[in-house]
């Protein structure tokens, strides 16, 4: 096996064609290589600076429906060598699983340039460093009562992506991410508040400037100061777009194909019903250009691309790979999340609900007495009930404006009832993160205070 000169897509390739001659009917392989840079600094002074360069490769092989898988950092031919020998025997042992395989039906991916990659941009550690340093320092500047900070931070990665499977198919793709943050303090009469803000984007040219992400953080802590409790009271609450995304990951939880096959999520009779109002849609998109989540195709080679799986407010799919799909007697979604050990599961690619067309102003004002949730506390998250109770502050709202901050409450409800309640979408959606939704105003929830 030539692996010292082969390519990562040609090295999986060789893996897959290696345990087909040990002995195994089927196989899959993937393999990354990643470069990553991280600096973190507080008070304009570096703390932490972390460079590193890792690679490893993951192999599952499959005896007919018996199967194991292992994974090395060992490139050389010895080392994949006694990979494959040691997987291909680890198979033969486990138990039969009839629901084990590579996909029935692969679908191969439509050859799109999703542009995850941004060609290599360059920056020296100085500009690394003085780009974490510049976030800190807007924010710290902003006011005289940003008296502290817990950090600015910057980071950067590539990495680059093959898998091969033994019904002949072989890919590879390579990304690049970037992310900055600012965390500041501040301090009135004795009563001290911290926020923060980020940034993160697959092209440095996509992620906002130090500048911006510091001044926002400062805006974001110092609307905090003097925060209170309010009495018990059930209100509307309005969830700004990082808590909005939050409450969307619960959703991205209670479809994976796994939780549904396993009886513990909440929606897992729920198909083909109404979950939330007619006109709002939720869409895991691996098609999205420059999107974090992005791919060409997923953790089993299968196709990867835009899926609704709310669409008018009913539930229409789950996220399936190839064994949650068996186990429901569904075709897989080409949602497989597969990592160097162990086997594929359903994850999320870039996982949002649909912008809607109110502004954040006309949400606010619509509020009479309510809440807007700017920070959650906690994880008291029944996922098999959808039960949800959870440490919040935020901001109060009296007659349509934002009044004075909240803190030690908490805001409890059932997950099903608060989509389905959902009486405002916003139009603010931005691709921060990998789950992400636009403000959104829940009718009424029980908040629990003094």
């Amino acid at each position: 096996m030539t692996v010292a000169s082969a390519t990562l897509q040609e090295l999986v390739q060789q893996v897959v064609e290696a345990a087909r001659r040990e002995g195994a009917t089927a196989a899959d392989v993937i393999a990354m290589e990643a470069d990553a840079f991280s600096v973190q600094v507080r008070m304009g002074e570096v703390e932490t600076t972390t460079g590193a360069r890792d690679k490893g490769i993951g192999l599952r092989v499959f005896h007919g429906q018996r199967s194991a898988s292992a994974s090395t950092s060992d490139f050389s031919a010895a080392g994949i060598e006694r990979l494959v020998a040691d997987t291909c025997v680890l198979a033969k042992l486990t138990e039969e699983d009839p629901f084990a395989g590579l996909p029935d039906d692969p679908t191969p991916p439509s050859g799109l340039d999703l542009d995850l990659w941004d060609g290599g941009t360059r920056l020296s550690v100085d500009e690394r460093v003085a780009m974490a340093k510049q976030a800190e320092a807007v924010a710290m500047q902003a006011d005289p009562r940003i008296v502290n900070s817990e950090g600015g931070a910057f980071d950067t990665a590539e990495t680059e992506v093959a898998y091969a499977n033994s019904n002949g198919f072989a890919g590879a793709y390579r990304t690049s991410s970037y992310g900055i943050s600012a965390m500041p303090v501040a301090s009135e009469h004795d009563n001290m508040q911290r926020d923060y803000w980020y940034s993160s984007a697959r092209h440095l040219a996509d992620m906002e400037s130090p500048e911006a992400v510091g001044a926002e953080a400062a805006r974001r802590v110092l609307r905090r100061l003097g925060a209170r409790k309010v009495d018990t009271c059930e209100v509307p609450v309005v969830f700004d777009p990082n808590m909005s995304a939050s409450l969307l990951g619960h959703l991205a939880s209670a479809v994976s194909g796994s939780a549904v096959f396993k009886g513990v999520s909440f929606l897992g009779e729920h198909l083909n019903q109404s979950i939330m109002p007619d006109g709002i849609t939720v869409v895991d998109d691996a098609s999205l250009a420059r999107g974090l989540g992005s791919r060409p195709f997923d953790g089993e080679g299968m196709a990867s691309g835009r899926l609704p799986v709310v669409e008018n407010g009913t539930l229409t799919t789950f996220l399936l790979d190839s064994y949650s799909g068996r186990k429901l007697k569904m075709a897989s979604t080409g949602s497989a999340s597969r990592g160097l050990s162990g086997s594929p599961s359903p994850s999320t690619s870039n996982f949002y609900m649909l912008a809607g067309k109110h502004s954040v102003a006309d949400i606010i004002g619509s509020v009479e007495r309510g809440l807007l949730v700017t920070e959650l506390i906690g994880f008291g998250v029944n996922g098999v009930t959808g039960d949800y109770s959870r440490g919040a502050a935020g901001v109060w709202i009296e007659n349509g404006e934002l009044s004075f901050p909240v803190e030690e409450i908490t805001i409890s409800g059932n997950l099903l009832e608060m989509f389905q309640n959902i009486e405002m979408v916003g139009d603010d959606l931005h691709f921060r993160s990998r789950v992400t939704a636009p403000t959104l105003k829940i009718s009424s929830m029980t908040l629990a205070g003094n």
